[in-house]
C-alpha cells in the first residue's frame, strides 16, 4: 500500500502533533514533508499531498474539501506568533506589510481591519526579509517562529488571536487537518490517536526542544497559547471566519463543521 502523503506547517506550534506521528505505529506508512503554510495549501490543491495541516484560508479552494481530525492549531486568544508590530500606535500606521507565509492570517487582519480597528492602511504584500523595513509609519503583520521575540523590538503589538476573541467573543483556527478526498477509517482513527498522544506529551518536549529565544517558554506556549482541539466553539469560530471572508462552503466542509458539534 502507498504512503499517505502528507504535509505539515514547519512551525513550532506543529511539534506535538508531529511529535506524535512520527512515534505512532503510523511513522512508517506515511510520507511526512514540512513546509510553510502557504505551501502546504498548494501541495493540498495540486494533488501532491493526501492529507495536509493547511491554512484554513485555503478551504473554499479545494475540492470537495473534509476536515478529517480532532486537532487543529488554533487559540483561545493571545497566541504570540500571530501578530502586527509597529514602532507607532495602529490608528498612525499609514502601511501594513502582510506575512507571505498564510493566507489566513492575511485574511484576518483584513477582516479585523474592517470591523474591530477600524483603520485602512495601505496593504503591502511581503516578500523575504521584509521584517528589516518595518519602522515609522509602517508596520507588519509577522506570523510563526519569525515572530518569536519580536516584541522586545517594537513597542506597540498586535495580536490577532485576542483581537478576534475581542471582536466575536470566540477562539479562533489557524490551520486544520484537511483532505480532499475519502481516506480509510481505521488509518483516520489512528492518526487521530497519535496526534492525541502527541499533545499529551507536551510536558515532555520541553526536554526535546530548544527555546527559539531566551524569554520565551515552550512548554508555555503549547499550553497556553496554542489551542489544539478542534472543538465545537472553534467550530463555529471557522464557519464564522469563512463567512466573513464571503466565500462559498462546500456541502463537504459544511458537513466536517457539523459533525460533533
Amino acid at each position: 500500500m502507498p504512503a499517505i502523503k502528507i504535509t505539515a506547517v514547519s512551525y513550532l506550534n506543529t511539534k506535538p502533533l508531529l511529535y506524535g506521528l512520527l512515534k505512532s505505529d503510523l511513522a512508517g506508512s506515511i510520507d511526512l514533508q514540512l513546509d510553510i503554510p502557504s505551501v502546504c495549501a498548494q501541495k493540498l490543491l495540486s494533488g501532491e499531498a493526501d492529507l495536509g495541516l493547511v491554512p484554513v484560508a485555503v478551504l473554499p479552494e479545494l475540492v470537495s474539501p473534509r476536515i478529517v481530525s480532532d486537532y487543529c492549531i488554533g487559540a483561545e486568544g493571545v497566541v504570540r506568533t500571530v501578530c502586527i508590530f509597529s514602532e507607532r500606535p495602529l490608528e498612525q500606521v499609514e502601511r501594513l506589510y502582510l506575512d507571505f507565509h498564510s493566507r489566513t492570517s492575511v485574511e484576518l487582519t483584513k477582516i479585523l481591519l474592517s470591523e474591530y480597528w477600524f483603520l485602512q492602511p495601505e496593504l503591502l504584500p511581503a516578500h523575504e526579509g521584509y521584517e528589516a523595513r518595518l519602522g515609522g509609519t509602517t508596520a507588519g503583520l509577522v506570523i510563526g517562529d519569525r515572530a518569536i521575540g519580536l516584541e522586545q523590538k517594537f513597542p506597540y503589538v498586535y495580536d490577532l488571536g485576542e483581537a478576534w476573541k475581542n471582536l466575536t467573543g470566540l477562539p479562533f483556527v489557524f490551520a486544520a487537518w484537511v483532505s480532499t478526498r475519502p481516506l480509510d477509517p481505521g488509518f483516520l482513527e489512528r492518526f487521530n490517536l497519535a496526534l492525541h498522544a502527541g499533545i499529551h506529551d507536551i510536558p515532555q518536549l520541553k526536554y526535546l526542544l530548544a527555546s527559539p529565544h531566551p524569554d520565551f517558554s515552550v512548554e508555555d506556549y503549547f499550553l497556553h497559547n496554542i489551542s489544539y482541539h478542534l472543538d465545537a466553539p472553534k467550530k463555529h469560530a471557522l464557519s464564522l471566519f469563512l463567512e466573513k471572508m464571503r466565500v462559498r462552503v462546500e456541502p463537504s466542509l459544511r458537513q466536517s463543521l457539523e459533525v460533533s458539534c
